[in-house]
């Protein structure tokens, strides 16, 4: 029987929250980003909402302008393995990225943490931007892979990585103490892989999880992302600030996966939102208008002075505007700019603003407001083509999870678009994504004799 399609949720779980002068409210806890019981506090309120996937994000590349909550911080599959024990059912998804470990690790440490979580663990594939510069000088590298590159070797290393997952068939170990084979070798597989960028033979030493593989999630900008994660990804991760740039990316991801034989069913585009809510219109405009006055002169004139390096920040302020320093009509060659550059362009904000964007912790009007209000138009942008789901990526943390979790969530459930409990135990169950089919155990199916 088909499921009604409901509402996925993700909660970005970062320390004291996306915003980045979030660390100097007082309520905040400056150190939240090393301490495990905040972690574990943050990932028991998402799961008592409900939320299909606690989200740990992840940057090989930080320097001293880095966001505040991503300088001292956890590696995150480890975290993840550490949340498994303090959660039952929500997933865990953790972020690593492809370029600077060798396959044969990553498909190690992130089976093992779905085997301890029991199934509930997801990976967000990343290749690494080095905004930093100094990126391939912390792994014995002088230069950065170059971005198409770094694309093309991540679809090798997956590969890879998936043919690892599968080395043991799911009933092969047969542990029979009487006979003392604890293995049928015939469900066995060595991956023998010979490729442009890697030779792993395998096996892995970890068997297949309860759900077969980790989950995929994928957020690629670029072409060469678009193009990777829409062969593999099984959630997209995009950030639009409009419910019409929403769609658009919505339809074209769509069409994309269904092109190259694809279920997009089986694949959900969830949107990032920053919501700032209040009891009151008012109420959640003052919030935000607190949060940006805790950004200082010196740390958000150095950020944007350090991304974008042509362009001459001497005597501008925060309340500068965009436009009055060529923002909105930059050629400026990182990707990530270029989905910002509309919003510039569009609403010439002041650069105080500007960092908020380029930081993640932006907030558009429509989603700043009640509690109705945020549902309302979460509700529109999910039964109108823009999103399969959200990622809440709360300005502060924990009150804007808490705040989501205890007002918006029953407004949700009320609307029938999201669940009352959890129907299955895995992460696969909760989104409704088939188990993955062992790409051994079909030939060694077809070869058996009728």
């Amino acid at each position: 029987m088909t499921r009604k399609r409901q509402i996925k949720l993700s909660a970005y779980l970062v320390g004291t929250g996306m915003h980045v002068a979030s660390w100097r409210l007082p309520q905040a806890q400056p150190d939240a980003s090393n301490d495990i019981d905040f972690y574990k506090k943050l990932v028991q309120t998402a799961e008592r909402g409900k939320f299909d996937i606690a989200f740990l994000a992840d940057s090989l590349a930080i320097n001293e302008q880095s966001h505040p909550n991503i300088l001292n911080r956890f590696e995150p599959i480890t975290l993840i393995s550490a949340l498994a024990g303090a959660s039952s059912k929500i997933g865990l998804v953790a972020t690593a990225s492809t370029s600077y470990i060798e396959p044969f690790n990553m498909a190690r440490l992130f089976m093992s943490a779905d085997h301890i979580s029991k199934g509930r663990v997801g990976w967000n594939i990343v290749t690494t931007r080095d905004l930093s510069g100094n990126t391939a000088r912390n792994f014995n590298a002088q230069e950065h892979l170059d971005h198409t590159f770094r694309y093309q070797r991540a679809e090798e290393f997956l590969n890879v990585v998936q043919g690892l997952w599968d080395s043991w068939e799911d009933d092969a170990f047969t542990r029979n103490k009487e006979t003392g084979q604890f293995f049928d070798k015939d469900k066995v597989h060595r991956v023998n892989h010979q490729g442009q960028f890697f030779s792993v033979e395998g096996p892995l030493n970890i068997a297949r999880s309860p759900q077969g593989h980790p989950v995929l999630v994928q957020a690629g900008n670029s072409e060469s992302g678009q193009n990777f994660s829409a062969k593999v990804g099984e959630v997209i991760f995009s950030i639009k600030y409009t419910l019409e740039d929403a769609q658009s990316f919505y339809k074209t991801y769509k069409d994309k996966i269904r092109s190259i034989g694809r279920n997009p069913d089986e694949v959900h585009v969830i949107q990032g939102i920053s919501p700032v809510i209040g009891r009151t219109e008012e109420e959640a405009q003052a919030k935000l208008k607190h949060l940006e006055s805790l950004i200082t002169e010196e740390t958000g004139i150095a950020f944007l002075a350090d991304y974008f390096k042509s362009v001459d920040f001497s005597g501008a302020t925060l309340d500068t505007r965009a436009k009055d320093l060529g923002l909105d009509t930059l050629e400026e060659t990182k990707s990530d700019y270029k989905k910002h550059q509309l919003v510039i362009a569009r609403e010439n904000p002041n650069l105080r603003e500007v960092y908020s964007l380029l930081t993640g912790s932006f907030s558009s009007d429509h989603f700043v407001g009640t509690p109705a209000k945020i549902a309302d138009t979460l509700e529109k942008w999910f039964n109108e083509g823009g999103a399969d789901g959200f990622m809440l990526m709360a300005p502060s943390l924990p009150d804007g999870l808490e705040n989501f979790v205890d007002l918006v969530v029953p407004l949700l459930q009320a609307k029938g678009i999201f669940r009352e409990d959890y129907e299955g135990t895995t992460l696969r169950d909760h989104l409704g994504i088939p188990v993955p089919t062992n790409r051994f155990a079909k030939v060694y199916e077809t070869n058996t004799p009728n």
